[in-house]
C-alpha cells in the first residue's frame, strides 16, 4: 500500500505543478508543518487522490466551494490547476453559474473576476 503522505505529494505536483509545491514546501516551517501533512495526506492523499470522480469534475467542484465559501485565495490556484486537470473555461464558467445561483451572485462575479486575471496570466506567460 502506498504511503497516503507520498500519495498526497504526487497528486498535489500533478494537479498544482512541480513549481508551486515546491515553493510551499520550502515555505513550510516547524509551526505549520503538522498542518501541511494533514493537507497532504487528507486533501491530496485521500480525497484528490480518488479515481471515484476525474480531476477535471474535482477542479469544477473545488473552483465552486471556494467561490460559494468565500475562500478566494485560493481560486488563483486552482485555475491554474485546470490546465493540469483538463477542466476548461467554459466548465470553469458553469460552476460559476452554479454558485450564483445556489450560493449568491456577488460571490460568483468575484469568483469570476478572479479566473479572468488568472486566465489573463496565464495567456501571457505562454507567449
Amino acid at each position: 500500500m502506498v504511503d497516503r503522505f507520498d500519495k498526497g505529494m504526487t497528486t498535489r505536483r500533478a494537479v498544482l505543478g512541480n513549481a508551486h509545491v515546491d515553493k510551499a514546501e520550502a515555505a513550510k516551517t516547524d509551526f505549520d508543518r503538522p498542518f501541511q501533512t494533514l493537507i497532504t495526506e487528507g486533501a491530496w492523499g485521500s480525497v484528490w487522490a480518488s479515481d471515484a470522480i476525474t480531476q477535471r469534475e474535482r477542479s469544477m467542484i473545488t473552483l465552486a466551494l471556494l467561490a460559494a465559501t468565500k475562500n478566494f485565495e485560493e481560486i488563483p490556484m486552482h485555475i491554474r490547476a485546470t490546465a493540469r486537470t483538463g477542466a476548461s473555461k467554459q466548465d470553469v464558467i458553469e460552476a460559476f453559474q452554479h454558485v450564483a445561483i445556489y450560493a449568491g451572485v456577488p460571490a460568483a462575479n468575484h469568483a469570476i473576476k478572479l479566473a479572468k486575471q488568472t486566465y489573463a496570466e496565464m495567456e501571457g506567460e505562454q507567449t
